[in-house]
């Protein structure tokens, strides 16, 4: 049995250290699991609306610091590489690579706004769905519920715990730099209407979906949720 010192040190280092006390806590980037999925060059290709898979799933979130020079909010980014199981045919998972880029600003309840620049795309692959791999834009508002807070891992350092508009929590997130890893801040590609072939079925078929400007994957609760949140203000 380890001697109570020692554990009361490692829960002391588990205590968060800081709890919205300033937005300038997330500046830097940050990465969940391995940290084999960053921001920045490595894991978007915006320009050929292409991705370079890395090795295992995870999320990385980068935040700029506000340009005292600029009265324009800061920059964020976002790469995601995620895995959705189906219970029913368990050979059926899905796929889902996702890159975003905007600015971020924080409501007066603390929670913070991430509102995309309009060229983010995400790529989804599902070999049980009639079109297996498609590439979408993907450029939803997003909101990380107040409570977003940092502290020390004993292992890994310096980690981010954000929660989504829901207050679910998002996996734990470990600083990779101080300074944010990201693409250039500015619009990455041009996003038109455009219909996309991706693969081709055994016969020789297209396998093709069209892809719009306005997806909108959050459910009508959510708005809601969102509504209430953020507050008239920003509305």
């Amino acid at each position: 049995m380890a001697p109570l010192t020692s554990v009361l040190a490692l829960v002391l280092a588990s205590v968060p250290i800081c709890v919205n006390a300033d937005i300038s806590v997330l500046v830097g980037t940050w990465s969940s699991g391995s940290m084999k999925v960053q921001t920045g060059s490595g894991f978007a290709n915006p320009a050929q609306v292409s991705f370079t898979y890395p090795n295992t799933s995870g999320i990385s979130y980068s935040f700029a610091a506000k340009d005292s020079t600029t009265d324009g909010d800061p920059w964020y980014e976002i790469s995601r590489y995620r895995f959705t199981s189906n219970g029913s045919q368990p050979n059926c998972i899905t796929a889902a690579m996702n890159w975003v880029h905007g600015t971020y600003a924080e409501a007066d309840n603390g929670s913070i706004v991430l509102t995309p620049n309009g060229d983010g795309y995400q790529q989804i692959q599902d070999p049980c769905a009639a079109v297996s791999n498609f590439i979408e834009n993907y450029n939803d508002t997003e909101l990380l519920v107040n409570g977003y807070y940092t502290y020390t891992d004993v292992t890994l350092g310096l980690a981010l715990q954000l929660y989504t508009f829901d207050g679910s929590p998002l996996a734990p997130m470990y600083q990779i730099s101080s300074t944010p890893n990201m693409l250039p801040t500015q619009q990455l590609r041009n996003v038109t209407v455009a219909t996309q072939v991706i693969q081709r079925r055994g016969n020789g078929a297209q396998q093709s979906r069209s892809t719009s400007l306005a997806w909108t994957l959050v459910p009508k609760a959510a708005v809601a949720v969102f509504v209430l949140a953020v507050g008239s203000s920003l509305l």
